[in-house]
């Protein structure tokens, strides 16, 4: 597991660099430039803009000059808003989204976990149609469809929860909602499915007729060996709920990252953008490293494949 671990964490500075490359020159070489959208300023004063934020060097040059940046933990200047570093931008803005994803993680797993449990304690009955139907509604439903139709019905209709914010725990309920209701869908599959593979087998076979209930030869003996595809599918899960809050943020006016790297990509904040594929590019590789271990201390054949 050792030598697994040390092999997963080499392969990080690779692709990380490799990202850092793709989104850099994707960023230069797109059209548009950081000021262009500024009221238009005399043409010494452009220079020195560019001169400023190392933009009259060749493009090579300004590559190098990230990297080594990056290396030292600099991650430049933002372009749209001076008063703070990215880094700085990144260190305020990171918790709001981390909150974000953590609640929508928890909706997930506090939906998905009992749907696919009942659904595969019955199969073929209402007690599993029911629960798989409204998993399939809910893959069948992107973001920018739920979250306005959660506002028209708690918010304006009902009056229930406020339409945007992120200060009050009312304010949190509808984007958590909102992020989390996908990943409870596929959870809810996942594990339908898991478990149902895993109730066919000799050892649960074993345990029924030494007598033990039903609920107990479900959540003892097969969830153990059922939720391995639900682990498997954690860690880009979690990925996705952290860095996927693009959509949500903006809906509900959330002041996190996800917001600020749109916001960044409409005035070509090029540090801003950088900064923010950085981070979430490291969150998914860490994630997806945490999940694997995750399966391999549950499933002993993964354990010993990863020797």
């Amino acid at each position: 597991m050792i030598l697994y671990l040390i092999k997963r964490l080499a392969t990080f500075a690779p692709v990380l660099l490799a990202i850092i490359t793709l989104t850099f020159f994707m960023v230069r070489l797109a059209p548009g430039g950081p000021f262009d959208q500024d009221r238009r300023v005399p043409e010494e004063t452009l220079r020195q803009l560019e001169a400023a934020y190392n933009l009259d060097a060749p493009l090579y040059r300004q590559y190098l000059d990230y990297v080594a940046g990056v290396i030292q933990g600099d991650l430049g200047p933002s372009f749209r808003k001076p008063s703070r570093t990215v880094r700085e931008w990144i260190l305020l803005r990171l918790p709001v989204s981390l909150e974000l994803g953590a609640y929508a993680l928890l909706v997930a797993l506090c939906i998905g976990l009992p749907a696919g449990i009942l659904a595969a304690s019955r199969p073929n009955t209402a007690q599993d149609y029911v629960p798989m139907s409204f998993a399939m509604a809910g893959i069948c439903l992107p973001n920018f469809v739920l979250g306005p139709l959660l506002v028209l019905v708690f918010s304006l209709w009902l009056g229930w929860m406020p339409v945007a914010g992120w200060d009050t725990p009312a304010e949190k309920v509808l984007p958590s909602l909102t992020l989390g209701a996908v990943y409870a869908a596929y959870i809810a599959r996942l594990t339908r499915g898991g478990l149902l593979e895993v109730l066919g087998q000799d050892y649960i076979r074993t345990a029924r007729a030494k007598g033990l209930r039903e609920p107990a030869v479900v959540l003892k003996h097969g969830l153990r060996g059922g939720i391995l595809p639900v682990v498997a599918f954690l860690g880009p899960a979690t990925a996705g709920l952290l860095t996927g809050s693009f959509v949500v943020e903006k809906i509900f006016q959330i002041p996190g990252l996800g917001r600020e790297f749109v916001e960044a990509a409409f005035h070509r904040d090029y540090t801003m953008i950088m900064g923010t594929v950085l981070v979430y590019a490291t969150l998914v590789l860490a994630l997806n490293l945490v999940a694997d271990l995750a399966q391999a201390w549950l499933d002993p054949r993964v354990r010993a494949g990863a020797k």
